[in-house]
């Protein structure tokens, strides 16, 4: 299915608007099903990067995801890695 041009822009810009400070990674596999968010093979995870920031790690993500785009269900994910932290926890 095509997607809109104007909802792709408006989507690029949001992404944009969310660029922040904290550090975030990109990761890449391949899921089970198209529809879901679970992973093939937990073993063929693969880590694209550490960016210093969401707008880094969302240009490099992009690249790589239109790279891939003939692969229904290869997905690649931007994880803040400041969400991963359990401030709670002792160390």
């Amino acid at each position: 299915m095509p997607q809109d041009k104007t909802q792709g822009a408006h989507r690029d810009e949001q992404h944009r608007k969310r660029a922040q400070a904290a550090a975030a990674s990109g990761l890449r596999g391949e899921l089970e099903s198209p529809e879901g968010l679970t992973f093939r093979d937990l073993d063929k995870l693969d880590i694209v990067g550490i960016y210093p920031n969401y707008a880094t790690a969302y240009t490099a993500w992009k690249s790589k995801a239109q790279a891939t785009v003939d692969n229904a269900h290869m997905r690649y994910f931007i994880v803040h890695m400041h969400r991963l932290l359990d401030l709670e926890t002792a160390a």
